[in-house]
């Protein structure tokens, strides 16, 4: 109870910072018309309307929440994943469609900002590349649209590859972003299972299907970059929890393609240094897994540097196009503040309230650290990272000690993983966390959970405070938010929780029409 009322106060209060966003938003367009946005915070405007996608939205968001806890809990692993992808694909399709085919999914990316209008000028793309850097400026000939100017050409290249395989134009472009942003929570869900447990993932299943962020990845380019993102983490949990270093090539190499997406997701530098510190036992164990990361992550950056493309060159161009555009007009001292607002209506209040106690967890298990480390070692203890009670140590076997699996049966928790816990089938309750062979101790599971959940919101706030993103965040920051939808695994009462998810996503997608 009591730890529900300050996830109830932080609730609260991240409704009020929306409130006050919207207010001081509307009064500094009206005085002073700096913001470039209709509906403060969000790139959007208020538009009341309803489409195809109506019925089809509410029927996902209606069997997710009625059918999804038990299937949770009773599908095997892999056709879990597929569901998952299943239903968030459908959930981001439907809620796109809400806005019709045409204005909804098959013309969000040719209007003149975006990336399919510059198609036609990557016939040579070689020769594209080595001049991408003298069209980024608005003064300079033939400038790219913002989008294609804002980010390194990896981006538009996909485009231009789509359509020479045939399948050119916005209906295909669109679906691609749904199709592959869909996959993201997948990703996130693997990566959970590695680093902090089964149990933990499929209590987080549904709340990364039903997340409002699906109204920005239907349909925008960043809901890609996204899926790129996080399968580039999903592969480094699963090399550094002791599978093959060949994941950490392809983590190395996804990560290497992210950078030549989005200059901004250099930042998940921050969530992946998260994920080796986690499993920085399997690292000691097998140190080569860091050259087969360096070997993948070089590959992407050396192709198109060998094209002429020069990343470090058009980022800082980008800079002085930033601020030649509206960026340079945009009031930083409001959005350092109202790009939070925006960022509570595209993860929902459930992960406000799990960030809440990730948080929590996170200072409750600093506090443990710092006392046990004044005591000093004792038997049967071990230095895991910050957690919740008993971080750091491990139960006796079949001390009876117990959790909730995604059923609400008991689970007995026994000595944990060298790099995060594995769950496995239990006759007659559920799920039973064991550990792997020859491994030491580490904080709790929902500890780790926290710990990788916090630090996606740091890389967050650093993109924030750079003052390179003010506005526009729904969609530019949809990479970091898909990382923050886990904490809501934390969450007692999935169900409740789950409702205002999807209630606040059909809010979103039917009173206002959003730009992506």
């Amino acid at each position: 109870m009591h730890r529900s009322r300050h996830d109830l106060h932080a609730v609260l209060g991240a409704a009020l910072l929306v409130v006050a966003a919207a207010l001081i938003g509307r009064h500094l367009r009206a005085r002073h018309d700096n913001l470039f946005v209709d509906w403060p915070p969000l790139y959007a405007r208020w538009e009341p309307h309803v489409g195809p996608g109506t019925p089809a939205a509410i029927l996902v968001a209606a069997a997710v929440v009625l059918y999804g806890p038990p299937l949770v809990a009773r599908l095997p692993w892999r056709a879990l994943l597929l569901a998952v992808w299943a239903a968030a694909t459908a959930w981001t399709f439907s809620l796109a469609w809400i806005d019709g085919w045409y204005r909804g999914i098959a013309e969000r990316l040719t209007s003149r900002y975006e990336y399919l209008r510059v198609i036609d000028r990557f016939q040579d793309i070689p020769a594209t590349l080595r001049d991408f850097t003298h069209h980024i400026l608005l003064d300079s000939p033939h400038h790219w649209p913002p989008h294609t100017a804002g980010h390194p050409p990896a981006a538009t290249v996909t485009f231009v590859l789509l359509d020479r395989v045939g399948l050119g134009g916005g209906g295909w472009a669109g679906m691609w972003c749904i199709v592959v942003g869909a996959s993201a929570g997948v990703a996130a869900l693997i990566a959970v299972r590695a680093l902090a447990g089964e149990d933990l993932a499929r209590r987080a299943a549904l709340f990364l299907v039903l997340a409002p962020a699906a109204v920005w990845v239907g349909v925008s380019a960043d809901g890609y970059f996204a899926a790129v993102a996080a399968w580039a983490v999903a592969l480094l949990a699963l090399a550094v929890t002791g599978r093959s270093p060949a994941w950490a090539a392809g983590s190395g190499l996804l990560f290497g393609l992210a950078l030549y997406l989005s200059y901004g997701l250099t930042l998940f530098a921050v969530i992946g240094c998260a994920v080796l510190l986690l499993g920085r036992h399997g690292v000691r164990r097998k140190p080569v897994l860091l050259l087969y990361l360096l070997a993948g992550l070089v590959v992407v950056p050396a192709v198109f540097t060998a094209l002429g493309f020069n990343w470090w060159e058009a980022y800082h161009i980008l800079v002085e196009r930033y601020y030649q555009g509206a960026g340079g007009k945009r009031p930083y001292g409001y959005f350092v503040w109202a790009n939070l607002a925006g960022t509570v209506l595209v993860v929902g209040l459930a992960t406000v309230a799990g960030l809440r106690r990730s948080v929590a967890e996170l200072i409750r298990g600093a506090g443990e650290a710092l006392r046990a480390w004044r005591r000093g070692p004792e038997p049967g203890t071990g230095t895991g990272l910050p957690g919740g009670s008993g971080a750091g140590t491990v139960p006796p076997a079949g001390s009876g000690a117990e959790a909730l699996s995604p059923a609400g049966t008991a689970v007995e928790t026994v000595p944990r993983a060298e790099t995060g816990v594995e769950t496995v089938p239990r006759a007659g309750t559920g799920v039973e966390t064991v550990p792997r062979p020859g491994t030491g101790v580490e904080a709790a599971p929902q500890a780790r959970l926290a710990f990788l959940v916090c630090a996606a919101l740091v890389a967050l706030l650093a993109a924030d405070l750079s003052g390179m993103s003010k506005a526009e965040t729904e969609r530019i920051w949809l990479p970091f938010t898909v990382w923050l939808l886990p904490a809501a695994a934390l969450l007692p009462g999935p169900r409740l929780w789950l409702t205002a998810q999807a209630v606040l996503a059909l809010l979103l997608n039917h009173l206002l029409l959003t730009s992506w």
